[in-house]
């Protein structure tokens, strides 16, 4: 696999055939919202605005906590891992699920100043998924109690519990990757070696929960902004449905996923279907924005530092 990604007719071809899903989708969306408009014309811009900030912050909180798993001397940037997550958030129109974390990886690995490798970002993005899960166990047992469907509050239920496992898992993590009987074979000293420590996993898992509560707190200004009126309650039930479709193994389009897996969650609670659509489109919308700001934020930041110190030399040489 390796060699076929490194051929340079293949990466021709794989980079012409995303942008062909890129464009065939941008062409039935632009139509649909031609047709049917855009769920956000009618909306309060001032809650909005003020979801999409909160969407924002969220990406750094999220890599803020993903730092955190990585050993000091393997740990990226924070605006690489920022870059990372707009990144696969943005290929998450077109790319099936999963192989979002695929673009993690490769934008991590090539962001400039990291040399961190791939089986180290690897494992950090499965600690992150833990970390994930162990995050929304608060959302989705607030979501199971006030969900009146036996059938999605069992869902929610079985969320919470991959949750405290998960953190389990997180915790004893490094404890076992110590213990002399893995640290006899090679793969156990390098997990020993590259494995996060328990203090560490706790800050990562408190920064995690920030993003997701933030998260949260955007979809429910949304919901209020398009006069929808949803509870705290319906928003984190959202985003716990959204995140729990996205673990899906085979998928098609995550954020095609996300979204109908949210809007799903809406009109088990009794919305009308058109307007539960039109919603989870808005809200899915909004984070690949906010996605596409992070990444272009990140590359006007990296293009300054490189380009700052030619202005200074041309300025030291002009006086």
């Amino acid at each position: 696999m390796r060699a076929l990604l490194s051929n340079r007719k293949a990466q021709i071809l794989l980079n012409a055939g995303f942008g062909a899903v890129l464009l065939v989708v941008a062409f039935f969306s632009a139509r649909h919202f031609m047709r049917s408009g855009w769920p956000l014309h009618h909306a309060d811009p001032l809650l909005v605005g003020a979801s999409a900030v909160l969407f924002f912050i969220a990406y750094a909180f999220k890599a803020w906590g993903w730092q955190r798993l990585f050993a000091k001397h393997d740990r990226p940037s924070s605006s690489a891992l920022a870059f990372a997550g707009g990144a696969a958030c943005v290929g998450g129109i077109a790319l099936p699920g999963r192989l979002d974390d695929v673009v993690r990886i490769a934008v991590v690995k090539r962001f400039p100043g990291t040399r961190v490798g791939l089986g180290t970002v690897g494992l950090s993005l499965i600690v992150l998924g833990m970390l994930d899960n162990a995050a929304l166990t608060p959302m989705a047992s607030v979501a199971a109690v006030s969900s009146s469907s036996m059938l999605v509050r069992a869902g929610f239920l079985v969320v919470a519990v991959a949750g405290v496992l998960a953190a389990l898992v997180v915790a004893f993590l490094p404890i076992l990757a110590r213990r002399e009987r893995v640290t006899r074979y090679r793969v156990g000293r390098w997990l020993a070696s590259h494995t996060h420590c328990t203090k560490e996993a706790g800050a990562a898992w408190l920064l995690v929960s920030v993003s997701w509560g933030l998260r949260g707190t955007a979809v429910f200004l949304l919901l209020n902004a398009l006069s929808l009126h949803g509870s705290f309650a319906l928003a984190l039930a959202f985003l716990c449905a959204s995140a729990a479709s996205a673990a899906l193994p085979i998928a098609p389009a995550g954020a095609a996923t996300q979204a109908g897996a949210g809007a799903a969650i809406l009109m088990a609670s009794g919305m009308k279907g058109t307007e539960a659509l039109a919603f989870s489109v808005a809200a899915q919308a909004l984070v690949i924005v906010t996605g596409a700001a992070v990444m272009l934020i990140v590359t006007a930041w990296q293009v300054g530092l490189r380009v700052r110190p030619h202005f200074r030399h041309a300025g030291a040489t002009t006086s």
